[in-house]
């Protein structure tokens, strides 16, 4: 049926209550029913390199069935069982939706942000007890195998590396040459070694044991970058389920091609796009192992339209802004939408991005800790820029004072919490402890409310609205940065007694790292000097600040604490101001306020003539709003 709004959601849930729904209770169930319907339909395709005309392997339903089957089994006769977990390291391929969906069958799947550091990498492989990892064979280009020798070394746990090798997607010269280019990979560590392929290959094409007999954590995602380790969400089969039913029921069939250019390490493109497939029969296409940043991606990305026909783009802020300097040049007509998560989507970009290709554009909202998706725009129903939409079927978001733990008002500002079969109350993260602070008590129909950090409101339509972040994640082009990270290896520094690092407007990513400094007593540093400390000393390169500011003192809250809201606001003075001057407007910022329904605005003053047109053309890039003196 159609997705036009709230009336539509309760419709669906007057059919009966989630439990009663006849659906598969397993990851097998479920792909198992659709290659059993659609079996020679193209399930999954990818090309390793960005060509409209180059190689690809695509697999149809009852082959990837029968691969998964293959990888499931594989798995289980090195010793996985449903409560031992298969991590995989490892860009975009056949093999990581292979690893995914066989991880889930034969135990715990875990999937590893390749960007993370060897320690990183280490130090969940060992929380999760990781058996087995599947990673790259080395490969020209990619640091990925070196950094997973690394880390099976300081986690002994991993009984056997599971290697992937890229090669067999080349054809012709390019073929021959990898093993001339190979880099040198020297094993560092005690398990033992295999090839991905080749080991799978000789597995039975049926299941060989018998499936879970229901419910059980099937995946562990963890959270983003940060310094230390990560924490690690626990998703059950029943939100996977429901996060591929949501899709299935509002926006895909097996008619449909996606193209999914994001990482398989993010629930985003896992638990999304792959359960979304999984549960419609809709294609998938992986172009290139790094998907958007993949070389000549957004340079070819509408020929590849073109090539598979695709209906539904998959895509973040970053990318959209990257493909709008780039001329449509080829035949889209078969688009029907483009689904924006991750990040707020600028009003500007949405419009030129609607206005180029033609397509409807569809924001959404969703977090790892609720196995992902919360609300949409609906995409038959009235979009609001801006909005992260309307609550899916069997979701329930309420706006909560922090403070009183009271409801909020119609457009009063709270933190959104949720509660849907994707939410496991109490039981999020792997480690206790993390779970007592993000849950409010609730009523025997949502005992317990996850806490989501986020900021925001409901208006009149039942709309909801991101104002803020509760917590000081930096959010850069849909990755999570911990500023905690900056702040710390800026502290390490002799002559800094504070740091506080936040999120500064970036019309490209949305937000970048910024950071401001306070030096200790009678100490002198350079700005520049600072900046470079930082780079050596933070290790994750996207959480390198790309600006750095020393005040005399950090403003602070009265227990001492360094007050962000200030230092936001002096961030978007500067960065507003700057794109003002750059754009040649007599305008600037006289100050920056917090506006009950939409955080945090940016107040200009006319220095002369000057439209509001004018202003929108120049501040439309970024996410915060603006507004005149009064």
């Amino acid at each position: 049926m159609a997705f036009a709004g709230l009336a539509d959601s309760a419709a669906i849930e007057a059919e009966g209550p989630w439990e009663a729904r006849d659906l598969p209770r397993t990851t097998w169930g479920v792909l198992s029913r659709t290659a059993s319907r659609v079996p020679d339909r193209p399930a999954l395709t990818f090309q390793l390199l960005s060509d409209p005309k180059a190689h690809a392997e695509t697999l149809s339903w009852r082959e990837l069935q029968a691969r998964v089957a293959q990888a499931a089994n594989l798995f289980r006769s090195l010793g996985v069982g449903e409560g031992d977990t298969v991590a995989y390291l490892l860009p975009n391929c056949t093999e990581v939706a292979l690893a995914y969906l066989g991880g889930q069958v034969a135990g715990i799947v875990n999937p590893i942000n390749p960007l993370l550091d060897a320690e990183q990498i280490a130090g969940i492989l060992r929380e999760t007890k990781a058996k087995v990892l599947v990673t790259l064979k080395a490969f020209p280009k990619t640091d990925v195998p070196q950094k997973a020798a690394q880390a099976v070394a300081l986690a002994p746990n991993v009984e056997t590396v599971l290697e992937v090798d890229l090669r067999r997607h080349l054809t012709g010269v390019k073929k021959l040459l990898v093993p001339l280019l190979r880099p040198k990979n020297p094993v560092t560590h005690k398990a033992r070694v295999l090839d991905f392929h080749r080991e799978a290959m000789r597995q039975p094409r049926e299941l060989r044991f018998p499936d879970s007999a229901g419910d059980r954590v099937a995946a562990y995602f963890h959270t983003g970058g940060t310094t230390g380790l990560p924490k690690l969400a626990r998703h059950r089969y029943r939100g996977l389920i429901y996060n591929g039913w949501v899709a299935h029921r509002l926006l895909f069939t097996e008619q449909d091609t996606m193209i999914v250019p994001l990482p398989m390490f993010h629930v985003f493109a896992a638990v999304v796009c792959m359960g979304a497939s999984v549960a419609s029969g809709a294609h998938v296409v992986l172009p290139t192992p790094q998907g958007y940043r993949g070389e000549g991606v957004f340079d070819n990305f509408w020929k590849l339209i073109e090539r598979w026909r695709v209906t539904f783009v998959i895509t973040v802020p970053t990318a959209i802004s990257a493909l709008m300097q780039r001329p449509v040049d080829a035949d889209i007509s078969s688009l029907k939408l483009a689904f924006s998560g991750s990040a707020p989507l600028p009003v500007e970009l949405f419009n030129r991005f609607e206005a180029a290709a033609g397509l409807t554009v569809i924001e959404g909202y969703g977090l790892t800790e609720a196995t992902c998706l919360v609300s949409v725009n609906p995409p038959q129903g009235e979009r609001k820029v801006g909005s992260i939409g309307v609550p899916f079927p069997y979701t329930r978001v309420r706006i909560i004072d922090p403070h009183t733990q009271m409801d909020c008002l119609e457009d009063e500002v709270g933190e959104i919490c949720v509660s849907s079969p994707g939410v496991w109350g109490g039981n999020v993260y792997t480690e206790g402890a993390k779970n007592a602070e993000i849950f409010y008590p609730g009523e025997d129909d949502a005992p317990e409310w996850l806490r989501t950090g986020d900021l925001g409101r409901r208006d009149h339509d039942g709309y909801l609205w991101i104002t803020g972040r509760a917590k000081d994640i930096i959010i850069r082009g849909g990755h999570n940065i911990d500023p905690a990270q900056i702040e710390d290896a800026l502290c390490g520094h002799p002559a800094v007694a504070m740091a506080g690092a936040i999120g500064q407007p970036d019309a490209h990513a949305g937000e970048v790292p910024c950071v401001y400094v306070e030096l200790v007593k009678d100490a002198t540093a350079t700005e520049a000097e600072l900046l470079e400390h930082a780079r050596a000393h933070v290790r994750e390169r996207a959480a390198q600040p790309k600006h750095l500011e020393v005040l005399d003192e950090l403003p602070k809250t009265a227990v001492g604490k360094i007050f962000k809201p200030d230092l936001r606001k002096r961030a978007i003075k500067r960065v507003y101001d700057r794109a003002l001057t750059d754009a040649g407007l007599p305008a600037e910022v006289a100050e920056v306020v917090e506006d009950r329904k939409l955080g945090l605005v940016a107040r200009l003053r006319p220095m002369g003539e000057v439209t509001d047109e004018a202003v929108d053309r120049a501040l439309g890039p970024f996410t915060r709003p603006w507004t005149w003196v009064e």
